[in-house]
């Protein structure tokens, strides 16, 4: 039997401006009352949780740190079916308030990639790796 990773947890600061980050901004649904350490977002094949980080080292029973600035240690990654969709998707996040890190732009290994960061500094890519582009002929 193989893994199969089920979710992906963040924790964070302030889970209700979080929440609306990842509702308002990225369009995830979910079903939160605003009430409570942890929401959970509905999302196809993965589930992406999040936790308040004040609770976290009574729930372990040890003392955690946290990164602060821009979260260099994990990103989320949005794939894309156009390489044009990359740069949509782009503005659109930056002008609902994400804060732009990298630009659309094409990578050497065939993506075309940007970065975005949420309101507590972490990392999401906006990519492509053009499968729904139109075959040359």
């Amino acid at each position: 039997m193989g893994i199969r990773f089920d979710a992906i947890g963040i924790f964070v600061g302030n889970i209700k401006k979080m929440v609306a980050f990842y509702r308002d901004v990225l369009g995830l649904d979910i079903d939160w009352n605003e009430e409570g350490p942890h929401a959970e977002f509905k999302h196809e094949g993965i589930r992406v949780m999040m936790y308040e980080r004040k609770l976290l080292p009574g729930y372990l029973g040890t003392e955690v740190s946290f990164p602060t600035g821009l979260n260099g240690t994990f990103e989320l990654a949005i794939d894309l079916p156009l390489f044009s969709d990359v740069d949509k998707e782009f503005e659109r996040v930056v002008g609902l308030g994400a804060q732009p890190i990298v630009s659309p732009r094409n990578e050497p290994w065939g993506m075309r990639t940007s970065y975005v960061a949420d309101p507590e500094g972490n990392l999401i890519e906006i990519g492509s790796w053009g499968k729904g582009e139109p075959k040359s002929v």
